[in-house]
């Protein structure tokens, strides 16, 4: 896969796939993206409510950003974190990513998480165990009644439409406990259409830096 490395405006690193043009962040910030997106309206949203545990399910563990920024703020709770992605980066890569020296964080935690084996559940942290999938997730059987939290981190819809595509929509809803939260940085009127037809009550929400909105679904 060719990928270049890019600076995004909070000074934090992204990639951007050549094939497509795409980023894997947004160019405002890849860093602040991803606390607003994932961690304030997702992780924290759900640490309000005290759980006991909690069960992730990211689609694109891409650079690793999300799951680095969810050790940071899990506080005590336990996660179980299980993530998709069929094309992973190599570490003449990921060893250039600035996340840990930006964020304060274990440049050794930051390598653990992308070392980890692909298909094995890794305990990485005290109560943090890691489960990358190597493959498409589209095509691959995901339990039912399963996930707290998914973060939907895939290319965007005009990119790589096939991924937020209504059945696949649909089988993470399957996958998803009651009241489980879905948060992306999506916030096309098709797609929330598709998540409200599917049975999600939708929120938009205000966006990150450069952005106008996002999405929040909560599974009835």
């Amino acid at each position: 896969m060719d990928i270049a490395l890019i600076t995004t405006e909070d000074g934090s690193h992204s990639l951007r796939n050549i094939a497509l043009n795409e980023t894997y962040h947004s160019i405002h910030g890849a860093i602040q993206e991803s606390q607003h997106v994932f961690i304030q309206a997702g992780l924290q949203y759900l640490l309000r409510k005290n759980p006991k545990d909690i069960n992730i399910l990211e689609i694109g563990f891409g650079t690793g950003l999300n799951a680095l920024l969810t050790t940071i703020y899990q506080k005590t709770v336990p996660i179980h974190y299980t993530a998709f992605e069929p094309y992973p980066i190599e570490a003449s890569v990921y060893d250039r990513l600035n996340y840990p020296s930006e964020l304060g964080a274990n440049k050794k935690l930051f390598l653990a998480l992308h070392e980890a084996n692909w298909n094995n559940q890794i305990e990485i942290n005290q109560g943090f165990a890691l489960h990358k999938i190597h493959a498409r997730y589209q095509e691959t059987i995901l339990p039912s009644l399963t996930f707290d939290l998914v973060y939907f981190d895939a290319f965007a819809p005009e990119k790589q439409p096939e991924l937020w595509e209504l059945p696949v929509l649909n089988k993470i809803y399957q996958a998803m406990k009651p009241d489980a939260v879905l948060v992306t940085y999506c916030a096309k009127g098709q797609f929330k259409r598709n998540l409200k037809s599917i049975g999600f009550n939708v929120e938009s929400l205000p966006g990150p830096p450069g952005k106008f909105q996002m999405t929040r679904a909560i599974k009835i």
